[in-house]
């Protein structure tokens, strides 16, 4: 039997001047390979180079990750400004409605740092721009300067809804984690479930209401270490899971009409 396949959702960057190429960052193929136990297989952003549809037939489930550039407000009905920072339109225009019909399919994603801002602008939320601009918030950016480990270092408390989806996922009401991200969530929408704050109040963890499937997303980057961190492991390890029913469902559906 093969192995489920997961989507990594690449970012557009140049090399150099004068080379564009669409690329994910290694420690997110390492998280699907070696805790979901899945082939990581990274995907363009960009919808003229991908279907959608054919897509989701390539694929059993979507890690959405983190990236730069931020979901442009237009997404969400609000004029760009230079606190939104530098965009990625194609991305959003693989990413949004990729979203949008694996959720109302039941195929599994997972959200991570920009990918749970994507999961959220595609339920209907809209986001704050730069999140330590607002009085009583916290700098949730990465720190800028110091090594790889000391940017993805442990650096607030998570509250998790005693009995939420997180909960029984991790074990825990409260969990460590690091923080990498610069925008967040404004206004919420009726087909999201907060159901994890930073001690600032900021959302940190999400889910979409009444999905059909495995839709769980965090603002901070739990592929960093996934293998070892206590955290992360059992959130890719459920991503796992989700995929593989997926992908035996799939199976047997094709069995069965075949």
């Amino acid at each position: 039997m093969r192995k489920p396949v997961i989507g990594i959702i690449g970012n557009f960057y140049m090399i150099g001047d004068d080379y564009p190429s669409h690329s994910t960052g290694v420690m997110n193929s390492e998280a699907v390979a070696h805790v979901c136990g899945a082939m990581p297989l990274i995907v363009p952003s960009d919808p003229s180079l991908v279907n959608v549809d054919d897509l989701m037939e390539v694929c059993d489930g979507f890690l959405f990750t983190g990236a730069r550039p931020n979901v442009h407000p237009e997404e969400y009905g609000h004029a760009p400004t230079e606190a939104h920072g530098d965009f990625d339109r194609e991305r959003d225009g693989l990413a949004l409605p990729l979203v949008r019909k694996c959720v109302e399919r039941g195929q599994p994603i997972l959200g991570v740092c920009r990918g749970f801002q994507e999961i959220a602008v595609a339920m209907g939320c809209t986001l704050h721009p730069e999140i330590r601009d607002i009085e009583g918030r916290d700098n949730h950016r990465m720190p800028p300067d110091g090594t790889l480990d000391e940017k993805f270092a442990l650096r607030h408390v998570v509250s998790l809804q005693e009995g939420g989806q997180f909960h029984q996922v991790l074990g825990s009401t409260e969990v460590m984690t690091n923080s990498l991200h610069g925008q967040g969530i404004m206004e919420t929408s009726d087909k999201i479930v907060i159901d994890g704050y930073a001690p600032d109040g900021t959302p940190e963890a999400i889910y979409v209401r009444d999905a059909p499937g495995f839709t769980l997303s965090v603002q901070w980057h739990p592929e960093y270490q996934a293998c070892e961190d206590p955290v992360s492991r059992p959130l890719f390890e459920a991503f796992g899971e989700a995929v593989r029913n997926w992908a035996n469902r799939e199976t047997a559906l094709l069995r069965k009409t075949g």
